[in-house]
């Protein structure tokens, strides 16, 4: 059944059935005594997969994309000017959501497929005299071209200019696959979600936040209330929410911290990026070429593929669920018809990522593509094996 078939689209991932059966429970009272020792276990856990020692973790019932709107609402005011860069549809849909907000945006244009450009952030920041710029916002992994930026750089450039603004990321489609640093890259909110890199379901918004954004929370004027982080932070304390909470994905949460932290949080990172690096052999075989610009700029979680002249990406994708009952990522914006996305993160191995390169490999020989079959699985093959480590047995245990 085609429902037993992994998923290759950049999120929602795979759900472990391990994952599945944790979130199978039984409606509880979350106001009850035992509801403190299931949350306050699963934001400690969240603080160092963020990579932090001092901030707040924040969880919402909602998206990445409510996880920004508490991020800007909390800590900024109508006509406070943001700094962004847009180089894919995610930083896009930031710098939408900012000027709903009634937020002066300076945007940066730069091409798709390229990254964060710290230069022109320092150059724009040093220009900044007045200190007008109130934040910085930056994609960390910019989902529809598979790029990852280099948020140190992007702080160096901050720094550089002797800038005070904030400096926001998203790192949705980054968190729990590929490192990340928030105190060592001076991050002050970071926004994740809960259905990439922690394998859940979608519907939990979860945010690490410095102690320079909370004191930010005393001038912002922007209206929130099911977002107010004091509501959150003051009944967190107590070991409770504001309002109802999502049960389920708490008691997956804690499960899945538990999964990240026996593989390992750099064993997971180094899955990753073997993973996203039999992929990129399997597409240079195919003689396609990647939307990312550079080597630098490989995301470790998610591939974006240019097909060649005269194809349409999109049919690609309908036919390989329809023919095959696997999914990829189709072309997001700039992208639509142009290139298709293989996710490589979450809940994956060698064996299942080679699945996906031989179903998209039939899908492309179908449509007439100039792609020899087996040639991508092949590659993806030698590199597996290469790099491939021993599978630790209970008995050999």
């Amino acid at each position: 059944m085609s429902d037993q078939n992994p998923v290759f689209i950049p999120g929602p991932t795979n759900i472990p059935d391990r994952l599945r059966r944790a979130m199978q429970v039984q409606t509880q009272d979350h106001r009850s005594p035992a509801f403190v020792n299931t949350l306050t276990p699963v934001l400690a856990g969240c603080l160092t997969v963020f990579g932090a020692s001092e901030a707040e973790i924040i969880t919402f019932p909602a998206s990445g994309t409510g996880g920004w709107e508490a991020a800007i609402t909390n800590t900024l005011s109508p006509g406070d000017t943001v700094l962004v860069a847009r180089y894919g549809m995610f930083s896009h849909r930031w710098i939408d959501m900012c000027e709903r907000h009634g937020l002066n945006v300076q945007i940066i244009e730069c091409p798709w497929g390229s990254g964060a450009p710290a230069d022109k952030f320092e150059a724009a920041l040093r220009a900044d005299t007045a200190h007008k710029i109130k934040a910085v916002l930056v994609t960390h992994n910019e989902t529809a071209t598979g790029v990852r930026s280099d948020i140190g750089a992007v702080r160096g450039a901050m720094n550089a200019a002797a800038h005070p603004a904030l400096l926001m990321v998203d790192c949705v489609s980054s968190l729990a696959s590929m490192p990340f640093e928030m105190d060592a890259w001076g991050v002050d909110i970071a926004v994740a979600g809960s259905q990439k890199g922690f394998m859940l379901n979608t519907g939990m918004a979860i945010l690490a936040v410095s102690d320079k954004a909370l004191a930010a929370m005393d001038s912002a004027t922007l209206p929130r209330t099911f977002f107010d982080f004091r509501d959150m932070l003051t009944t967190n304390a107590k070991g409770g929410y504001p309002y109802t909470p999502p049960l389920q994905l708490i008691y997956g949460m804690a499960e899945s911290l538990n999964m990240l932290f026996e593989e390992g949080l750099e064993n997971v990172y180094a899955r990753h990026t073997r993973l996203a690096e039999g992929v990129r052999r399997a597409v240079e075989a195919w003689g396609l070429r990647l939307v990312a610009q550079s080597p630098e700029l490989y995301s470790d979680t998610v591939s974006a593929i240019y097909v060649p002249d005269g194809f349409d990406s999109n049919a690609l994708t309908e036919h390989a669920f329809a023919t095959y009952g696997m999914s990829f990522g189709v072309g997001l914006g700039e992208m639509n018809g142009r290139a298709f996305r293989i996710g490589h993160l979450g809940s994956l191995t060698d064996a299942m990522m080679l699945s996906g390169l031989a179903t998209i490999e039939m899908a492309m020989a179908d449509l007439n593509y100039p792609v020899k079959l087996g040639s991508g699985v092949i590659a993806a093959q030698d590199c597996y094996r290469k790099t491939a480590k021993p599978v630790l047995t209970e008995k050999a245990a």
